[in-house]
């Protein structure tokens, strides 16, 4: 049966406002779109930039528990599509059975990806230079979200979207997902690569993101082995990790949809 509904999960440091392009074009094309908050994050993006309690709290479980409970309510089976952390989180739910078709943009690595490129260290700094960050919500000033976030954007546009979608991430999560691998046993974003019943996946990437570079999609899709399942990762030149608000998102937004529709 044709997916009716398709669901997009933000990633750190922005909101699903950062969907807002997509909803509007996946909906005039006649589809139920729900581009759900996390936990605490339901305000506008000036009310969390304005106090971020929200975000110094937010955890994994909590998220993946919120979308979960979501996406079994649908009278279907949607197609889930994930950005950044979004990303790692939609891998999670399908390897729970969840989802027709998985479509991960910029995806942040699941647990056992170890491919840790020097771009993707200096985006993430701002955070992890002091341990102390972990308790604590922390943005991003606007050369560090230009740098990890719209590199390729003419100087204007980057800051445009600073000022539209910019708010701070959990430094607690930020800081377990950059030890994942580090830790004994399994952590939250731990899945079955070799889930047999695990649902079509896509990756793409931005060839210029500095934030999840190509290779870590390549590595994380590389990763999945299970005989019978479809694993696939295309890189769209000249984007950056923000590709799905820079000029030309469309392209991007319909290639994802018609991918997930050919494999759902």
């Amino acid at each position: 049966m044709r997916p009716n509904t398709i669901v997009l999960i933000h990633g750190f440091w922005v909101t699903p406002r950062a969907w807002e392009n997509w909803i509007s074009h996946y909906e005039n094309k006649g589809f139920h779109v729900i581009a759900p908050a996390y936990p605490g994050f339901e305000v506008e993006v000036e009310a969390l930039n304005a106090d971020p309690t929200a975000i110094e709290t937010a955890t994994v479980p909590e998220i993946l528990s919120s979308l979960e409970k979501l996406i079994t309510g649908l009278d279907r089976p949607p197609v889930l599509m994930g950005h950044s952390a979004g990303g790692a989180f939609t891998q999670v739910l399908m390897d729970r059975g969840l989802g027709t078709a998985g479509v991960v943009i910029n995806s942040a690595p699941v647990e056992g990806v170890l491919t840790v490129p020097l771009s993707q260290i200096r985006s993430l700094f701002p955070v992890l230079k002091s341990p102390a960050n972990r308790h604590r919500a922390v943005g991003l000033d606007i050369e560090q979200w230009r740098y990890a976030f719209a590199n390729t954007f003419p100087e204007d546009q980057a800051r445009t979207t600073y000022e539209r979608y910019h708010i701070p991430a959990p430094g607690n999560i930020v800081w377990s997902s950059s030890l994942a691998n580090l830790h004994p046993g399994h952590t939250d974003t731990h899945v079955d690569f070799h889930n047999a019943d695990r649902a079509p996946l896509l990756f793409l990437s931005g060839e210029h993101d500095h934030l999840m570079p190509p290779k870590v999609q390549e590595s994380n899709a590389r990763h999945y082995t299970a005989e019978g399942t479809t694993t696939e990762a295309r890189t769209f030149p000249g984007r950056s990790h923000l590709m799905a608000v820079q000029d030309g998102w469309q392209e991007i937004a319909d290639y994802a949809l018609d991918w997930a529709l050919d494999h759902s």
